[in-house]
């Protein structure tokens, strides 16, 4: 089973992203920061990364810098779930090293599209 890691500070935002991704049959922790994601990281690396920009203690571009340092820490796709619409912000995201990028709101259509599009969920997974 595929293992998603949800790193954002917004408890409400938490439980709806839970809520899709295990609909996408995929095992799910939660931290509410990036130091805590990274922490999370350490303990077991996941496939995919559901990444907020703005976070209190470490924000979502300096969690993705650490990650990609880190020993395997290529292997997780990274979809950043953010606000932030500025170009220049998807820019350094991707540059960072993050795979995609989502807008808030999102739901459960977009994320299971782009986790097709990532290669992490089956295009014949009911979506």
């Amino acid at each position: 089973m595929n293992y998603c890691l949800i790193v954002d500070d917004s408890r409400v935002i938490r439980k709806i992203s839970r809520d899709i991704v295990e609909s996408l049959a995929f095992r799910v922790a939660e931290a509410e920061n990036g130091e805590l994601g990274l922490q999370s990281c350490q303990r077991e690396m996941p496939d995919v990364i559901l990444l907020d920009w703005n976070m209190p203690v470490m924000d979502g571009y300096s969690f993705l810098k650490n990650l990609r340092a880190m020993p395997d820490g290529q292997s997780p796709k990274v979809v950043f779930c953010t606000t932030e619409n500025d170009v220049e912000y998807i820019t350094r995201a991707l540059d960072a090293g993050a795979n995609e990028y989502i807008m808030k709101p999102f739901d459960r259509d977009i994320v299971a599209a782009k986790f097709q599009e990532l290669g992490i969920l089956s295009a014949s997974h009911p979506a």
